[in-house]
C-alpha cells in the first residue's frame, strides 16, 4: 500500500496543507511497502537507527564550514522567513548553526493569559484529552506505553488517565524548545536509545519508536497545572539534545534547549483533570490531522 501524503492544518490560516517532506525518497524506501523496501528496509533501518556513528557523522558534516552552501537553497525550498532570524544568513558558520538558529523575540510572542499553557515548540501537534485515546500512536492491540516512554513505572502512574501532547519538529522548523508554563524544573534525565525517524510514516508503522529512541525527561512542577512531564525525543541524524536551562525556577516561554540537525519530537504529559486543551487542537487531532503551530501560541488552560 503506497504511503499517503502527510496532511496537516496550518493553525495560522486554518488551511489543510500537504507536507513537503525532507528526504522523502529515503523515508518512503525505509517505511513504505515497495518491493525494494521489503528487501532492503529492515537492514537499512537498523543501520540508520541503531548505529550511533551514522547519525553522528552526518551531524558532524552539517557543522563544517562548507555546509553553509546548503542554507539559502534550503530556505528557498521550504519557504522559511529569514526576517525572523536573530542573525543574518551571512552570520551562520555552518548548516547546523542555521538549524539551531535563535529567533527574534517578537517572532514568537508568548500568550499572556496567566492561566494559559503555551506550545513549547514550532511543529506539528497531536493532542489527546486522555492517554488511552492515543490509539493512533499505540502498539497494535495495546496502548501508548507511558512506562516505557518515561522508563519509570512509578512516574508513569502519575499520568495515567491524564492528557498527552505530541509535537513533531520537521527539519525546516525552528528547533529550539521552551517551557509551556512557569514552575520549578528538575535536571533532565537522559535515557539511552536508538535514533529512528519520527516522521508520521515511521511512527504509524512502528509507534514503539517513541519509547525506544534516545530521549531526555524533565519534570516541571507548576502551581496551576500540577506536574508536567516534558520528554525530548531524538531521531535519525539528531545525535544531540542540548539542554540550555538550569534546574530550578523557570518561566513560561523560557528556552529549555534545542535539537541539533534532523527531525525530532517532544511529548508533554499532564496529570488527570488539570488542563483543558485548546479546542482546535483537539478537533484536528480527532480527525487524524496534525496542527502546525508556533511556540508561544495557546496550548490550553487550567481546568476548573
Amino acid at each position: 500500500m503506497p504511503l499517503k501524503p502527510i496532511e496537516y492544518i496550518d493553525r495560522s490560516t486554518g488551511d489543510l496543507c500537504v507536507e513537503k517532506v525532507y528526504g522523502e525518497r529515503v523515508l518512503k524506501l525505509l517505511y513504505g511497502d515497495s518491493n525494494w523496501g521489503r528487501i532492503l528496509a529492515a537492514p537499512m533501518r537498523s543501520i540508520l537507527g541503531r548505529v550511533p556513528w551514522v547519525s553522528a557523522f552526518y551531524g558532524w558534516m552539517q557543522k563544517q564550514g562548507y555546509s553553509r552552501g546548503k542554507i539559502r537553497p534550503f530556505i528557498a525550498e521550504f519557504g522559511i522567513d529569514p526576517d525572523e532570524f536573530e542573525l543574518s544568513i551571512e552570520q551562520f558558520s555552518s548548516f547546523n548553526d542555521f538549524f539551531v538558529r535563535k529567533l527574534k523575540p517578537e517572532a514568537r510572542p508568548v500568550d499572556a493569559d496567566p492561566e494559559g499553557l503555551v506550545l513549547p515548540a514550532d511543529g506539528r501537534y497531536r493532542v489527546y484529552e486522555r492517554v488511552d485515546l492515543a490509539t493512533d500512536i499505540a502498539v497494535k492491540g495495546g496502548h501508548f506505553r507511558l512506562d516505557c516512554l518515561l522508563n519509570d513505572r512509578e512516574m508513569a502512574r502519575r499520568y495515567e488517565g491524564g492528557s498527552l501532547v505530541m509535537v513533531r519538529l520537521a527539519p525546516p522548523d525552528y528547533h529550539r524548545f521552551h517551557f509551556p508554563a512557569s514552575g520549578v524544573a528538575t535536571v533532565a534525565r537522559p535515557i539511552r536509545g536508538w535514533l529512528y525517524s519520527v516522521n508520521p510514516w515511521a511512527v504509524q508503522r512502528f509507534p514503539q519508536i517513541l519509547w525506544q529512541n534516545k530521549r531526555q525527561v524533565t519534570q516541571l512542577s507548576t502551581e496551576l497545572f500540577g506536574e508536567i512531564a516534558m520528554v525530548a525525543i531524538g531521531a535519525t541524524c539528531v545525535g544531540t539534545i542540548v539542554e540550555t536551562y538550569e534546574a530550578g525556577p523557570v518561566v513560561k516561554g523560557q528556552e529549555k534547549g534545542y535539537f541539533e540537525f534532523g527531525g525530532s519530537a517532544m511529548v508533554l504529559l499532564f496529570e488527570p483533570g488539570r488542563v483543558q486543551l485548546a479546542g482546535d487542537l483537539l478537533a484536528n487531532s480527532a480527525r487524524g490531522l496534525e496542527t502546525l503551530g508556533h511556540m508561544g501560541q495557546l496550548l490550553g488552560r487550567r481546568r476548573g
